[in-house]
């Protein structure tokens, strides 16, 4: 897949399908068995659109962030969401279990309590409130977005 003049190093069509999972009383969470083959022993979990955290492997994660840090150049607002983003970035260890942590900040800011459901988009995993999933997909296309002015 070509993202601008980069090519990911794999194919970007691995993840698909979601995975309802349950948090434990540490704020750790298993990651589902058919999305583990594409990590190795970490992941990178960063604020995602919409309400959600994303799950990136390493070779995927390099190509957002190339793609986050282009907002350097758009003015200071776009710098200040670079920063909001980078600053929330965490590289999560898998351990034996195959459970990941979920920091405090990055389950509050996706509104993650006991439940959290895997969603493959592709090139990344997505972890999202079953709330705000259900809610996002009674939402028709096209719907405003509140506290939202224009494109």
């Amino acid at each position: 897949m070509i993202v601008g003049t980069k090519a990911a190093v794999t194919p970007s069509f691995k993840f698909v399908g979601n995975f309802p999972r349950s948090l434990d009383a540490k704020g750790r969470v298993i990651l589902p068995s058919r999305m583990r083959a594409h990590f190795q022993e970490h992941g990178y979990l960063t604020p995602g659109a919409d309400g959600c955290l994303a799950l990136w492997p390493e070779e995927e994660f390099e190509l957002e962030a190339e793609r986050q840090h282009e907002k350097d150049a758009r003015g200071a607002e776009a710098r200040n969401d670079l920063r909001d983003w980078a600053a929330l970035v965490t590289r999560v260890e898998f351990d034996r279990q195959n459970r990941m942590p979920v920091p405090s900040e990055l389950r509050a800011l996706a509104k993650l309590e006991q439940e959290v459901l895997f969603v493959g988009v592709l090139d990344r995993v997505e972890l999202w409130s079953p709330a705000r999933w259900s809610a996002r997909r009674a939402e028709p296309v096209g719907a405003p977005v509140a506290g939202k002015v224009g494109p």
